[in-house]
């Protein structure tokens, strides 16, 4: 996805929140300076089956999807990471803006997995802080704000819709979801509404690959669409 497709969008969820696009910017090009280039032909995902976890309390009961003969690859949001790691599966990229487990990050870079690092207005001091330590080659810096130097703008907000987001670009033909509750009782207000713009992003997903997400079935008629 193209930033001149995303930007409206994006303008909507900054004002929505009353989010500073100055914020997000600076933190882009603070992570600019600190990535090289991605070599995306090393995650050519064209006509794979990517199974996108989220982080949500249901994940562990749902790792089974992992199993499933047709899952490809598989791309997990922020903590899911380590749930996807402990179950004995094959991580093929994390996504992350940093704020829960950077450890796991860290890790990942030095064995090879890549880490898709995400700047944006609050994190400024994590990305200072933890993109050094990541090995440089395994990192895919990311924003949400126009696209500089080494850092892409695929789409997405949330750790969750961006994986999403981040396996359209990468070319994938079917994506399939665990761990994730739009629902979810243990999350703060805030965080609710990321969850409601995530279902969002990811209905304007769908429409836009012509395909039907199942983490969506039942829910589709009460979702705000985007254009």
């Amino acid at each position: 996805m193209d930033f001149t497709t995303w930007e409206p969008v994006y303008g909507r969820i900054l004002d929505d929140f009353g989010f500073d696009r100055t914020g997000d910017e600076r933190a882009r090009d603070a992570l600019a300076d600190l990535v090289e280039p991605f070599d995306r032909d090393r995650l050519n995902w064209a006509g794979a089956t990517v199974a996108v976890c989220g982080a949500a309390p249901t994940l562990d009961d749902e790792l089974d999807r992992l199993d499933a003969p047709d899952v490809d690859v598989v791309v997990a949001a922020s903590t899911a990471a380590d749930a996807v790691r402990d179950a004995g599966f094959d991580l093929d990229l994390m996504v992350t803006d940093l704020d829960k487990n950077p450890e796991t990050a860290v890790e990942l870079t030095e064995s090879g997995v890549p880490v898709a690092a995400h700047a944006h207005g609050d994190n400024l001091p994590a990305v200072r802080e933890w993109v050094p330590r990541f090995d440089a080659d395994h990192v895919l810096g990311t924003t949400q704000a126009a696209p500089v130097g080494p850092v892409v703008n695929w789409g997405g907000f949330t750790d969750g819709d961006r994986a999403a987001f981040v396996a359209d670009e990468l070319g994938a033909k079917r994506l399939v979801f665990a761990g994730w509750d739009f629902d979810d009782p243990t999350v703060d207000a805030m965080k609710a509404r990321k969850l409601r713009w995530a279902e969002r992003l990811l209905r304007w997903l769908e429409r836009r690959r012509e395909e039907r997400f199942s983490v969506l079935d039942g829910r589709r008629d009460g979702i705000d669409p985007l254009p």
